[in-house]
């Protein structure tokens, strides 16, 4: 067993309680456990509630953007109630509070979008004007280029309650990432795996990010075995791009970073909420740049973009 100078390691992992959340809270505590030889009893799990997962009748955007799903985290984490917390790394914004830091991420999973629906093998299979339930400004803006015709709806809430009113017939689609069904055992809903080449993924998806208490140095290094170099090398590329172009909930941008080795292959995207629109970039270079390389893809962007097209 691990001990720290006060006895056996112990500590509270905080979470946001939908099932996705729980399940990769327990993926981390499990990782955690592992690696410290511990029981992972000793890892608490501390369910906290969100505004984000409170409001399900309006947009993010409308609601104040992605930091509703890390606010009251953040609080618990700086008041001491718990040692670390566990997001999805897409969910963490562009800028946190100074007294906190990501300390890291979990391997990343596949990083793609799926296509979920009873009536289309393909969003280009969609009977004309079908409608599409989702909550990503991203993907909404992706369908509609693909498809001008089609009518984009707002579909909130968690992965079961979105799989469960495409069943029902609410919508004749959506789009998951496919990290999210795995994790929940949920891929035998998968009707079509997307290509990132067609549909870019957004920054940070697939990865499991982990925020801690700027300072507290033996809570970073108890967490320090588990993280993943390469998944923070490519999330630091995709989160300078973000911050660049001041990525929030309010501007469709797809972002992917990929690492072999050394090196460093970076495709940025920015497009218009209608899809009538879109400005890419994609550069090279090695991984000790990744910050620097997403920031000049996103800074390529800006100088390319069309008059009234604002980032």
């Amino acid at each position: 067993m691990n001990e720290t100078s006060s006895g056996p390691l112990k500590l509270k992992l905080g979470t946001r309680g939908s099932p996705l959340a729980l399940a990769q809270a327990h993926m981390v505590q499990k990782s955690l456990a592992e690696a410290h030889r511990i029981d992972a009893a000793l890892i608490e799990i501390v369910i906290i509630k969100t505004t984000g997962d409170a409001i399900l009748d309006r947009p993010l955007e409308e609601a104040g953007g992605k930091g509703l799903f890390t606010k009251e985290l953040d609080v618990a984490l700086i008041a001491g109630a718990i040692d670390f917390a566990v997001h999805s790394a897409k969910d963490l914004p562009t800028l946190l509070p100074p007294e906190i830091l990501i300390a890291g991420y979990m391997p990343r999973e596949d990083t793609r979008d799926v296509w979920i629906s009873p009536v289309a093998s393909h969003p280009r299979a969609l009977p004309e004007g079908a409608k599409v339930g989702t909550a990503s400004l991203r993907r909404g803006a992706m369908l509609k280029r693909l498809r001008p015709d089609l009518e984009i709806m707002l579909l909130r809430g968690n992965v079961q309650t979105r799989l469960g009113k495409v069943a029902a017939g609410e919508f004749s689609g959506t789009l998951l990432a496919l990290a999210g069904l795995k994790r929940l055992g949920l891929t035998a809903h998968v009707t079509a795996i997307l290509e990132a080449d067609e549909f870019l993924p957004a920054a940070g998806q697939g990865a499991i990010g982990i925020t801690a208490r700027a300072g507290d140095e033996t809570v970073q290094s108890q967490l320090a075995p588990i993280l993943d170099r390469p998944t923070g090398i490519a999330l630091a590329a995709e989160r300078a791009f973000l911050a660049v172009l001041d990525g929030s909930c309010k501007t469709p941008i797809g972002a992917q970073a990929k690492v072999s080795d050394q090196n460093l292959t970076f495709r940025g995207l920015l497009l218009r909420p209608d899809g009538s629109d879109a400005v890419e970039a994609t550069v090279a270079g090695l991984a000790a740049d990744a910050a620097a390389l997403g920031e000049d893809a996103a800074r390529q962007i800006l100088a390319r973009l069309p008059a009234g097209f604002k980032a």
